[in-house]
């Protein structure tokens, strides 16, 4: 797995370059022990870290096709590339070739390669940030580690830099044991990293972000008492912000943010895509082009109740082409730019992408204790009826069922449904029930370990038993 775990450093980051990084030697395999020598050497191998993100979370990202695109809420409509491999997340027609699930294998573990580089050496210095510094990179791996676990199942778990012949020699370890290093690395971040309020830039990892992907690791674990504990520690902490501003680009980072991707538009800077690759394929009107992906499903669209706001300010339907006819196609909206800049067919976009936001918090302390309290705040921000009261739709009669339908509504398009449908045990039902109309089993909820991964280690790595 040489190609996995054996990288180069980024030589030009893209996040908070410093006029003097352009001097360093480029940090790699072969010169990154004669690099980590101060604590600045972290706070620049961390910006390395952190620039992962612009991958593992963008908008052909694993989150993006494996939480969003497998689920009822989204489909493809992808005409250029692999379309099969698309189409797979899609369909659930996933086969042991699909490149996507490789090149989402590598860049984890290429992401991970740097932040155990950045955990080892940290710990071998001496200055007065370094626990919280290490905890920043912890809560990225955890972060890393978790996404990974649910779509694979058991994964080779690495925390140390490893030589070429040791990375060959790492089996697959048990979801268990990579659920025990998630959580030891979110405790660690927990008592290391500040209160969001003193995080150490916009966007850094905070005491907060790791208290709340703790709390959604539990909810994973089916360890509600635990999940409870980590969120309340959030609760009050940050306010539920009108829906719109959440995707107002002149209001990054609100009251409700607690960990979200920097991104900084135009030409020269660390653009984002979602606006361009979520409009509606070739559009040539509504953007520039249009990538297609995630398009949004009647599924989705008709789970919105009739006076919810929250429809039209994440999904347009339909648009109207240069000669005046009407596209029936309905797409997110909330990462619009309209004024974004240009390059090739791709807008270079100023949109932030939030991992955590407070309502996720709400939502899963509902989840957590069955009190729809934390959850009817979440509809009382957009003026709905609170469950428990007449008003509230009856379709949604237990609290299991209410909170599946407010978690699709407020993080629509966010990367969550499907995982969310895995964690509750609902994910094979909704599917079969959905417009899509498929049958999957338990072991298809998994992805397969990609074909090369277990051709390069065919003694050490074993296949995901749907995929056998």
């Amino acid at each position: 797995m040489k190609n996995i775990y054996i990288i180069l450093f980024c030589h030009i980051l893209l996040l908070g370059c410093s006029d003097d990084f352009l001097d360093k030697a480029p940090l790699s395999n072969a010169n990154e022990e004669n690099f980590y020598k101060s604590q600045e050497d972290i706070e620049v191998a961390l910006w390395s870290a952190y620039n992962s993100l612009y991958i593992n979370y963008g908008p052909e990202s694993l989150p993006s096709f494996y939480g969003e695109l497998m689920s009822d809420n989204a489909y493809s409509d992808n005409a250029a590339g692999r379309i099969q491999d698309y189409e797979s997340f899609e369909l659930h027609t996933m086969s042991i070739d699909n490149e996507l699930v490789l090149n989402f294998w590598n860049n984890y573990y290429e992401a991970i390669y740097i932040i155990n580089n950045i955990i080892s050496n940290a710990e071998k210095l001496d200055f007065s940030s370094r626990n919280a510094l290490v905890g920043e990179a912890k809560f990225l791996r955890a972060l890393y580690y978790f996404d990974m676990v649910r779509a694979w199942g058991d994964i080779p778990l690495v925390t140390t830099p490893l030589s070429i012949d040791e990375a060959y020699a790492q089996a697959r370890t048990s979801q268990e044991l990579v659920y025990n290093q998630i959580v030891d690395d979110l405790n660690y971040a927990v008592e290391n990293l500040p209160a969001k309020t003193n995080e150490r830039f916009a966007g850094a990892a905070s005491q907060e972000a790791a208290n709340t992907l703790l709390g959604k690791v539990y909810l994973t674990l089916g360890d509600n008492i635990k999940a409870e504990e980590a969120l309340l520690k959030v609760y009050g902490k940050f306010s539920l912000v009108p829906y719109a501003d959440l995707w107002d680009l002149t209001k990054k980072n609100s009251a409700s943010s607690i960990f979200e991707v920097q991104y900084k538009g135009g030409l020269s800077n660390p653009y984002s895509l979602y606006w361009a690759m979520f409009s509606p394929v070739d559009n040539r009107v509504v953007t520039a082009w249009g990538g297609g992906f995630n398009q949004i499903t009647d599924d989705l669209w008709n789970a919105y109740e009739t006076s919810d706001p929250r429809r039209d300010i994440s999904i347009q339907d339909g648009y109207q082409t240069a000669n005046g006819s009407t596209v029936d196609v309905k797409f997110p909206i909330k990462w619009q730019d309209i004024d974004a800049p240009v390059t090739g067919l791709r807008e270079a976009s100023d949109n932030n992408f939030i991992i955590l936001r407070y309502a996720d918090v709400l939502l899963m302390l509902t989840e957590a204790t069955s009190d729809p309290k934390y959850m009817n705040e979440v509809r009382n921000r957009v003026g709905l009826p609170a469950y428990g009261t007449a008003e509230y739709p009856i379709e949604y009669n237990t609290i299991d069922l209410a909170l599946e339908h407010e978690r699709q509504v407020e993080l629509a398009c966010e990367f969550h449904r499907w995982f969310d449908l895995i964690r509750t045990g609902r994910a094979l039902t909704v599917i079969k029930n959905s417009s899509k109309n498929i049958t999957i089993t338990d072991d298809e909820l998994l992805l397969p370990i990609p074909f090369l991964v277990i051709n390069q280690n065919p003694n050490i790595i074993t296949q995901n038993e749907a995929y056998k």
